[in-house]
């Protein structure tokens, strides 16, 4: 046992030195459990009735829907609120003369405001699902099963609070999906409506990167940044996909002053760290990377 009073005070010690501790004494973090229950009951909220065993009761869905979005919403002020007071700490954000629990109640108040226009983002990126996989026999199916799709909604909830300047929370929403897809969506990514990614494990796509409308990419694809700089952090550092451009499986699209023209098509395993104009195909010819304009 005195073998264990050590390893206890050896680890006080570490404490001491190293930090790392959640804020003991003081606000605490966001809980990762938590995240995860609020994301599972927006989940039910956006698709009501899919993720339930039982059917939906069509006649109390108002008295339903009031009843999820009055829970959800109590939880998420207690969440923010950890996030914005961490973030006001370290001078990055100011709760105003109302405090940060004040602040928290007014971004949940906006988030719920702009669920209907999320719904309606993600009701064209079904119809792209549904439109550009001949797999996909109905919206249904694209619902329950496709973790692409699953991606993109984790994605557009999180959006909102990273535009937001809510700490924390937007990173663990994108990585609780991250981890059950393969699929790592950047919460500060702008991507347009209709966005469809098929198979989609070990997708990239980058905090700078922006996307268009009509975009569709496949399985590996990574939207990534060349090398840079800690210190350039701030800057643009992932590539631009304009609208209608289709890029295939394992294609690199790399750099911040990369933008791939409207209407282009990106083949297979290819490496791009520069601009392509509108309506281009790229492909690899006999192990080497070739172009051509659509005339």
């Amino acid at each position: 046992m005195n073998r264990l009073e050590k390893s206890i005070d050896d680890l006080m010690e570490s404490y001491n030195v190293y930090g790392l501790v959640n804020h003991a004494g003081g606000a605490n973090l966001p809980g990762r459990e938590s995240v995860e229950d609020i994301l599972r009951g927006l989940d039910e909220l956006i698709f009501p009735g899919f993720r339930e065993n039982g059917g939906l009761d069509h006649n109390n869905l108002r008295l339903i829907t009031a009843e999820t979005v009055n829970r959800l919403a109590r939880k998420l002020i207690r969440e923010v609120e950890k996030s914005i007071s961490f973030s006001a700490r370290n001078g990055n954000f100011s709760c105003g003369s109302g405090g940060c629990h004040a602040a928290a109640e007014l971004i949940v108040e906006n988030f719920f405001g702009e669920l209907p226009r999320i719904r309606q983002s993600l009701a064209l990126d079904m119809k792209a699902a549904v439109a550009g996989d001949p797999a996909a026999k109905s919206f249904e199916e694209v619902i329950v099963s496709y973790p692409g799709f699953s991606a993109i909604t984790v994605y557009r909830l999180a959006h909102f609070f990273w535009t937001a300047q809510v700490p924390l929370i937007p990173r663990m929403m994108s990585e609780f999906i991250h981890g059950r897809t393969g699929i790592d969506i950047h919460p500060g990514a702008e991507i347009g409506d209709s966005f469809f990614i098929d198979h989609g494990t070990g997708v990239v796509i980058g905090e700078t990167t922006v996307i268009g409308r009509n975009v569709k990419i496949y399985q590996g694809v990574t939207l990534g940044a060349l090398s840079v700089k800690k210190g350039e952090g701030g800057r643009k550092r992932h590539p631009t996909i304009e609208d209608d451009v289709t890029i295939y499986s394992n294609a690199t699209i790399l750099g911040g002053g990369t933008v791939i023209g409207r209407g282009s098509t990106i083949g297979g395993n290819v490496w791009i760290t520069a601009s392509v104009p509108p309506g281009t195909v790229i492909y690899t010819k006999t192990g080497e990377q070739a172009a051509k304009a659509l005339g």
